[in-house]
């Protein structure tokens, strides 16, 4: 999820950690059964930060240089290009390769509260409750965007 709302994996990483880090910290004593919903609450929550603080880097960065990160950051990653090993048939690995890019391309085009709706739902399996608890807003603030997003093209 994270890395499907920033683009970047090591910036999805890092929220993740944190989200961790922040679950341990704060909700430890909290019966298991409770750590998912926290988890996802938490998780949606650094999300949101992340946006915030990324569009203020990004007005700033253009500002003052002209370009943006994404212009900047361009070149293909090196590991990317290896192949699967792991795959048996690579024609089934292509159709999965190329399934999971059309996916990923069409949640990046949805709103930010239809993909965190779609991918709680759909992704992670929680109902709606668990759902609006993570997103911070009513059940029934849950159940448009989730509708809305499972419409998606592609």
């Amino acid at each position: 999820m994270a890395q499907l709302a920033t683009g970047d994996r090591d910036e999805a990483l890092d929220i993740v950690q944190d989200s961790m880090v922040k679950l341990v910290q704060k909700y430890a004593n909290r019966q298991e059964s409770e750590w998912a919903p926290l988890f996802h609450t938490i998780v949606q929550s650094r999300i949101k930060d992340w946006h915030r603080r990324n569009w203020v880097r990004t007005r700033w960065r253009v500002w003052f240089t002209g370009s943006t990160q994404a212009e900047e950051n361009e070149g293909d990653n090196p590991i990317q290009q290896l192949p699967d090993t792991l795959s048996a048939d690579p024609s089934e690995q292509t159709e999965r390769t190329q399934a999971m890019a059309v996916l990923e391309q069409s949640l990046r085009t949805l709103p930010l509260r239809q993909q965190q709706a779609f991918l709680l739902r759909a992704w992670e399996g929680c109902d709606v409750a668990e759902t609006a608890q993570a997103m911070g807003c009513s059940e029934g603030s849950v159940k448009t965007p989730y509708s809305r997003a499972a419409c998606i093209p592609g």
